[in-house]
């Protein structure tokens, strides 16, 4: 595809394409993520639009197997969903943010024993990844996982138990 030709077709699809993998995705980061990776495979690609459907359809077919690909790849790597987590961890984060709290929360957390208390702060505070956790440990991320939510329940049991 010329320069022209892909410039052209960027500039006219864009937006409707964006918009499509956002109803997919439902996230902005992502879906500008895809949305570009759509448009790189589109331009770059040995095979060209034949013309046989109009140039939106072809684009999100792209993103939609594009979108597929991302999904299996990433449920490859997860075990748990993220979004149960986040919610606890926004749930201790608020409690964090009254600074008396911040403070009994944090003399828990030194009392906790290792692994747990160094994984719960690169998880909360250093806002690291599972797979990025089990590497500083040479582990594996699900290790990193179940020693993150194992730190989680104590610190909750710890906090019941002083009424935090």
């Amino acid at each position: 595809m010329d320069k022209i030709t892909a410039e052209k077709l960027y500039d006219t699809c864009y937006m409707q394409v964006y918009s499509f993998v956002m109803t997919l995705v439902k996230n902005q980061h992502k879906a500008q993520e895809i949305t570009q990776e759509t448009f790189f495979k589109a331009i770059t690609t040995d095979k060209t639009f034949r013309g046989e459907s109009e140039c939106f359809s072809w684009l999100c077919a792209i993103a939609k197997n594009i979108f597929i690909d991302d999904t299996r790849r990433s449920s490859r790597y997860q075990d748990e969903p993220d979004e149960p987590v986040a919610d606890i961890e926004t749930d201790i984060e608020q409690s964090i943010t009254d600074s008396d709290t911040s403070f009994r929360i944090h003399m828990l957390l030194h009392e906790m024993e290792e692994p747990y208390k160094e994984v719960f702060e690169l998880r909360v505070f250093g806002e690291l990844s599972f797979t990025q956790i089990g590497a500083i440990f040479k582990k594996t991320e699900t290790w990193a996982r179940v020693t993150y939510h194992r730190a989680r329940l104590k610190l909750k049991e710890r906090m019941e138990k002083n009424e935090i």
